[in-house]
């Protein structure tokens, strides 16, 4: 599934170029609903690439049935607010997402929150 790119505002001229590191930054402002921890420590966000100042995030969930795609697109659309001009989502599942992906950082913050990991 695709999550439309967010245009920018009509008459807003575009913002100067943004880095996949900008991108990645901002990402980490957005907080998986179920574990507290944000998606880029989780080792959710697969990849970014920039098309002409949207960032094209490859992202996974902890599972393929999780309902909260919404909550995330939309902690995603804030996030990167005034980073790009639009992003997209594109919701991957393979590989599946497997609690080794998690960064060290993520880690720390899993056991701070009780998390035996």
């Amino acid at each position: 599934m695709t999550t439309p790119t967010t245009p920018p505002s009509a008459g807003t001229p575009s913002m100067s170029p943004s880095t996949v590191a900008d991108v990645e930054e901002a990402m980490r402002d957005v907080i998986d609903p179920e574990l507290g921890i944000n998606v880029v420590d989780l080792g959710l966000v697969y990849g970014i690439a920039l098309e002409q100042n949207t960032a094209v995030i490859d992202m996974t969930l902890t599972s393929a049935a999780c309902p909260l795609t919404d909550v995330i697109e939309d902690q995603s659309a804030q996030a990167l607010d005034g980073i790009v001009d639009g992003f997209r989502i594109n919701w991957v599942w393979m590989p599946p997402w497997g609690p080794e992906k998690i960064t060290s950082d993520g880690r720390e913050q899993m056991r701070a929150l009780g998390f035996n990991i």
